[in-house]
């Protein structure tokens, strides 16, 4: 049965790195790290359990790099020392299992909220590259359930690049084999690259240049600290999700700019989502995101970074995609939630068969006792082989 996926099971090259085969843990959000965004041990277990099964690569869930009032009030950070050193124990676990892993740095922008604790507790406003509210959003934990707000336009981006960089030197000092810019799904990069969201007049708004030049600053200053092969960026061309979208002529000649200057800092990879119909919410009666071939579209536009894919792909489409050339490695994430040696099961042809409980893709909040946040986290088994 190993034959059949071949390709998927070769190793891969990104720089200094070599990986075990090309199915790559994809960042997935699940809210646990209880009760003050520091990795604990039920975090440490679901990392190594997917090391363990086999991945070539590991992608953290989205990890703040500030204090931010997210909806998923228990993500990770890496902003201050106690969630250093939790991640170094993480990082080290995955290791011991012959894995690789990078750090997904995450900052919501314009998506987060002003009475959140965590934002009160920042001291710092809701930002946003213009002051227009997303549409849509659920606050679950807050009285009434609110949605997004009104960003304040931040005065001088270079305060949230500062803070990546940040980010990056802790990453580091984390034991993390790199660090993956999420700029996809409508958080603060991708706020800055779309039309609809930034409606600035400065360096950083505009033109397709000047709607690139966050992410691609912020890119540089992860190279700075990492150098190239350690540093990836997550995109999602399509939009949708947290009101993404622009015409689609604007929208193809934004992302093939960004993704052309991207790829000249020679990056270890370039992970695209493509459409996905689950994160294509109806606004105002109409779908929002701006739908058509993220692989056929922007594939010309990478040279020199690896090409990862991710949004719905199967062992049996990836492995074929990987033997076109037409991808590099595929990042799978809702069938690591459900199969910890997914890679393992790919590899020795065993059912990719679990049943999911959607109810706990994401922690349950504080209030939820510890013991009980490994359900639908770590107790999925793995297969006997």
């Amino acid at each position: 049965m190993a034959s059949k996926f071949i390709n998927l099971l070769q190793p891969l090259t990104m720089g200094p790195l070599t990986l075990r085969n090309r199915i790559i843990m994809s960042a997935l959000t699940r809210s646990r790290s209880v009760p003050t965004n520091v990795p604990n041990d039920i975090n440490l277990e679901y990392y190594a359990q997917r090391a363990r099964g086999g991945a070539g690569l590991i992608t953290t869930e989205g990890t703040l790099i500030c204090q931010q009032g997210a909806e998923w009030q228990n993500a990770p950070g890496i902003w201050n020392q106690d969630q250093v050193v939790a991640w170094k124990r993480i990082t080290d676990a995955v290791h011991a299992e012959g894995g690789l892993i990078f750090s997904q740095l995450w900052h919501l922008g314009r998506v987060t909220h002003p009475d959140a604790p965590e934002q009160k507790a920042s001291g710092m406003p809701v930002y946003g590259p213009s002051a227009i509210a997303a549409r849509g959003g659920k606050f679950r934990f807050l009285p009434g359930q609110p949605g997004y707000v009104t960003p304040v336009a931040v005065d001088d981006p270079r305060v949230l690049i500062d803070l990546y960089r940040q980010a990056a030197i802790n990453a580091k000092e984390a034991g993390f084999d790199g660090v993956e810019l999420h700029a996809a799904n409508g958080y603060l990069v991708h706020q800055f690259l779309d039309s609809t969201s930034n409606k600035r007049t400065d360096a950083y708004g505009g033109s397709v240049e000047n709607r690139a030049r966050v992410g691609l600053e912020i890119l540089r200053e992860l190279v700075s600290v990492w150098g190239s092969k350690r540093v990836a960026v997550r995109l999602s061309p399509s939009g949708g999700y947290n009101d993404m979208g622009m015409p689609l002529q604007e929208n193809i000649d934004t992302f093939r700019y960004f993704i052309s200057q991207a790829d000249v800092l020679d990056l270890g990879y370039i992970c695209l989502v493509r459409y996905i119909p689950e994160f294509d919410p109806k606004i105002d009666g109409q779908h929002r995101a701006t739908k058509h071939d993220v692989l056929k579209t922007y594939r010309p536009c990478i040279k020199k970074s690896l090409l990862l894919l991710n949004g719905g792909l199967t062992p049996e489409e990836a492995n074929q995609l990987i033997a076109a050339k037409e991808i590099d490695a595929a990042a799978f994430g809702t069938l690591w939630i459900g199969h910890p040696d997914l890679a393992k099961r790919i590899e020795q042809g065993v059912p990719i068969d679990a049943k999911l409980d959607h109810k706990t893709f994401y922690g349950g909040g504080p209030q939820i006792p510890y013991e009980e946040q490994k359900k639908g986290y770590t107790d999925y088994p793995a297969a006997r082989l």
